[in-house]
């Protein structure tokens, strides 16, 4: 079954990551709406849309379709959503899902009132690297958690005219705050923070962590990283396990090799020695390494009341909760 959507935001990310995966996923793009009418036209002609508006009520309330998207800003994402809950609509939208944990929560109460579910972006979890290393913690031979190391940069050049980094919070390191406890399988228990401010825009923060389920690890974000350079990095740490994931790709799983040095009959054993892979990108492949394709694939599942495995606006409110938390304390 295909599912009618209509999407609000028309801007280069929507356009470049989100809306061309759709089709992949079982949408059909039947409306489109930005404020900018221009936008929204490009994305009509481009996604083959009929219904082209301007105002997001507008188009929720139009004849035809079957859910909403939206990829804005999030008072937007929290306003649009609850209007298409209002009309009985599913929604997708990009993190975060609101401005604050408790317009957050107002989604939560207004999705399990009228039994209408509602998607958040959380597509790290989708990220190829990130999955093969959540499949290797949740396959058994790996072991418990034992820590957890990431890091998620960004370059000041959206913030350093935003003084108080709201942006830098809500749309980078919101994505950690849900990724982290995601591999950890466990919320935080205490959290503590430094900062170390170079320059205007120019932020670096260490949050280490523990969590509920005895976890320990740290979280390196900031704003001080060109983003021409590999920007993420994630390190699981097992006994005598450990999984490495650099820029959502390259995946290596270090286990319990013996020596090899003075075994003249050293040779590599698939059952100990380490593990790597990284994606071969002069293949002909229509592959999305990012997540966006899997996790929409997920997401109109959950629309066809066919699974339940896309993030969904509890998991939303959580990460902005600890998002919170973390900025209370700097």
């Amino acid at each position: 079954m295909t599912i009618k959507i209509g999407w609000i935001g028309c801007g280069r990310h929507a356009t470049w990551m989100l809306m061309p995966q759709l089709a992949r996923a079982g949408f059909e793009i039947a409306a489109v709406c930005d404020r900018d009418e221009t936008a929204a036209r490009n994305a009509a002609r481009q996604f083959g849309a009929k219904g082209v508006f301007s105002d997001f009520e507008e188009m929720i309330a139009s004849r035809g379709l079957d859910a909403i998207g939206m990829a804005v800003g999030p008072e937007v994402h929290y306003r649009a959503t609850l209007a298409a809950i209002a009309r009985g609509l599913p929604v997708f939208m990009e993190k975060p899902p609101a401005a604050t944990a408790a317009q957050a929560e107002e989604l939560i109460r207004a999705s399990e009132a009228a039994k209408v579910p509602v998607a958040v972006g959380f597509m790290k979890r989708y990220s190829t690297g990130n999955r093969i290393a959540k499949n290797i913690l949740d396959g058994g031979a790996f072991g418990p958690v034992l820590g957890i190391h990431g890091s998620y940069m960004t370059a000041p050049t959206y913030f350093s005219g935003e003084v108080d980094y709201t942006g830098f919070y809500l749309h980078h390191c919101v994505h950690y705050m849900d990724l982290i406890p995601w591999f950890a399988g466990s919320e935080f228990a205490d959290v503590q923070l430094r900062k170390n401010v170079s320059g205007k825009g120019k932020m670096l923060l260490h949050m280490n962590f523990a969590c509920e389920n005895g976890v320990i690890g740290n979280v390196v974000m900031g704003t001080v990283q060109s983003r021409g350079t590999p920007m993420e990095f994630v390190q699981v740490m097992g006994d005598h396990h450990r999984v490495e994931v650099e820029n959502v790709i390259n995946v290596a799983w270090h286990r319990d090799p013996p020596f090899k040095a003075e075994d003249p009959q050293a040779l590599l054993d698939p059952t100990c020695d380490s593990l790597v892979w990284t994606p071969n990108f002069t293949a002909a492949a229509n592959e999305d390494h990012k997540g966006y394709h899997a996790l929409l694939t997920d997401v109109a599942a959950t629309f066809r009341g066919e699974a339940e495995r896309a993030p969904v606006i509890r998991d939303g409110w959580l990460a902005m909760k600890r998002l919170e938390r973390m900025v209370a304390l700097i």
